[in-house]
């Protein structure tokens, strides 16, 4: 069920993008999609007063909706531009992609996790959001509709995923949590030419693992 998106919600929105200016996120397409985007209809409703707190929360399945600094962040980082064919691996609750959807992209999601990937489907449709959503192992892209101008992957993994790189245009830009459950690090890589690529290193954060099917 969709919930009202009421003058105290938008209110908590508008605080919202103040404090993630405080924190460095420049970016006004950014910051106008996170505070256009319901981000109360995407929690637990357990946690829904902490909607527009900017802290990561659980969700089902085991995983959690991103911190929204952790969003804008890596959304900066790619430069999303209207029009631009974004690759998202993790879907999860669908946050990250509505925000991409509200900046204008083209948004093709992959998430591993059925349960996840139908009910966040569901959502963003009924929110008026409508990637293409896809159930499958996002370590290896989606090939079928490379190359992509963008890449954003919202889980961490050892290493940055070859498949994935060769999906990206050259010219292309591709933000992804690199390392293990106890340090990760948020790399941009920029594709410079077709096996040419430029990396780097954006801090520390820590998502939930990217599970790649054997």
């Amino acid at each position: 069920m969709i919930l009202e998106d009421t003058e105290i919600f938008k209110n908590q929105r508008n605080n919202l993008v103040i404090q993630l200016r405080k924190k460095g996120i420049t970016d006004k397409n950014v910051l106008a999609a996170i505070e256009k985007v319901p981000r109360h209809n995407f929690m637990n409703h357990c946690y829904l007063e902490f909607a527009y707190y900017d802290h990561a929360y659980p969700i089902d399945e085991e995983q959690t909706i991103s911190q929204p600094y952790t969003v804008a962040f890596q959304t900066q980082l790619i430069e999303v531009k209207k029009k631009e064919k974004v690759l998202e691996i993790g879907t999860g609750s669908g946050y990250q992609t509505a925000i991409l959807v509200e900046m204008g992209a083209r948004v093709y999601s992959v998430e591993h996790n059925e349960t996840l990937h139908k009910k966040s489907k569901k959502l963003l449709s009924e929110l008026g959001y409508n990637p293409l959503c896809f159930l499958g192992d996002g370590f290896y892209g989606l090939q079928k509709f490379s190359p992509y101008d963008k890449i954003i992957v919202t889980a961490a993994y050892h290493e940055l995923p070859r498949e994935l790189l060769k999906q990206l245009k050259i010219k292309g830009k591709m933000v992804m949590p690199v390392g293990n459950s106890n340090t990760q690090h948020m790399i941009l890589v920029e594709k410079v030419a077709e096996n040419e690529f430029v990396y780097t290193d954006h801090g520390s954060f820590y998502f939930v693992p990217l599970i790649k099917d054997c």
